[in-house]
């Protein structure tokens, strides 16, 4: 193995809570990790260096939405999203498989052709095969690749489930097919099955077959209860490879991160910190705070002492406040960045923890805060 290659260690465990790191040509990543999301290209509201400062090691784009804009060709003239949006750490795509839940009514799913778009943008028909979500995610230049799969949206129904998984393990191994030997960059597959302890065992099984450089949980995080959620990951985490990162998508609030590490979660992103901040809630050591409470109008201390990314410790929760009641966009990019930072704090605790093995008492004091 080269020096330059995607690789995973397990450093130690905590019970089921892990310490990991993740090496790729374009840096390391310490897991548990947590990802922002720059589904355009941006993480929306903060600007690129300013992610840096967060101790954020990598970021995630949107293959749907990079296709449609700005488009392969232009990706390809950059030679991908890093140097296009001046980031040079690693970049995780996701496939577009979640658009094809989330944006349902303007598709249908072909187990041999792959998703049938409508764009959202201008209506333009739009075929994402396996094979061409691989081959855009490369035009990204993308560290991490993921297969495209189906996830469906929420529901007890068996039948959805498992045909889900059918069509997903199909496009699994198209996908495999079509990423080639690259031991430069990483291809993850997605396992579905819903809240069904069965089905889930059942496409892990199928997707160690194919043998992928990482796995993901898929499906979850949909509109289940956390409760759910939880109790899901407790039973079939440990089907996933012990020697691969595992990765729970789309999740979530510190709360739902802390539960998935205990049973062994390695991966998280979610657009919770940047939504939250254009909404005025701040992610704190104290628990959630909405800031356009008038209770803290004439609040003059910071979200953080310690945070002097931006100056960020200088601006009292009444100038935010104000900002917020006053319609100003300053209001969202100081939340937004000051979330980043504090959930990067918040993986930087988990990771101490489980690496002193005290993972279960921070586990106690924080599950229920962030709720």
């Amino acid at each position: 193995m080269s020096l330059n290659d995607f690789s995973f260690e397990l450093i130690t465990q905590d019970d089921n809570a892990r310490l990991g790191k993740i090496t790729t040509p374009k840096g390391t990543i310490d897991t548990p990790a947590f990802m922002p999301v720059g589904t355009q290209g941006t993480v929306k509201g903060i600007f690129t260096d300013d992610i840096k400062q967060t101790n954020t090691q990598i970021i995630l784009g949107n293959t749907y939405h990079l296709l449609l804009r700005p488009g392969v060709e232009i990706l390809n003239n950059f030679d991908g999203l890093h140097k296009f949006m001046n980031w040079d750490k690693p970049i995780l795509t996701d496939s577009g498989g979640y658009q094809v839940m989330s944006l349902s009514k303007f598709n249908k799913i072909d187990l041999k052709i792959g998703a049938i778009f409508k764009s959202h943008l201008d209506g333009k028909k739009i075929i994402l095969s396996p094979e061409k979500s691989i081959q855009v995610q490369k035009s990204i230049n993308s560290d991490i690749i993921m297969v495209l799969d189906e996830c469906p949206k929420l529901t007890s129904d068996k039948k959805i489930l498992s045909k889900a998984i059918e069509v997903s393990t199909h496009w699994a191994k198209r996908s495999k097919i079509e990423f080639g030997n690259n031991k430069k960059k990483a291809l993850f597959g997605i396992a579905q099955g819903g809240l069904y302890k069965d089905l889930r065992i059942e496409s892990i099984e199928k997707l160690k077959e194919i043998n992928f450089d990482g796995y993901a949980m898929g499906g979850l995080a949909v509109g289940e209860q956390q409760v759910d959620m939880f109790n899901i990951l407790k039973e079939t985490t440990n089907y996933l490879p012990k020697d691969k990162p595992r990765y729970l998508m789309g999740v979530g609030t510190p709360s739902d991160i802390l539960g998935a590490v205990k049973e062994g979660i390695d991966m998280f992103d979610c657009v919770m910190p940047t939504r939250s901040g254009r909404t005025g809630l701040a992610f704190t050591w104290e628990g959630k705070l909405n800031l356009k409470n008038s209770k803290y109008a004439k609040d003059k201390t910071p979200l953080d002492n310690e945070c002097d990314i931006r100056h960020l410790n200088k601006y009292s929760k009444s100038y935010l406040n104000h900002l917020i009641k006053s319609n100003e966009m300053m209001a969202s990019m100081l939340i937004s960045l000051h979330n980043i930072y504090f959930y990067q704090q918040f993986m930087s605790e988990i990771r101490k923890n489980v690496k002193n093995g005290t993972f279960l008492s921070f586990y106690k004091k924080y599950i229920n805060l962030f709720n």
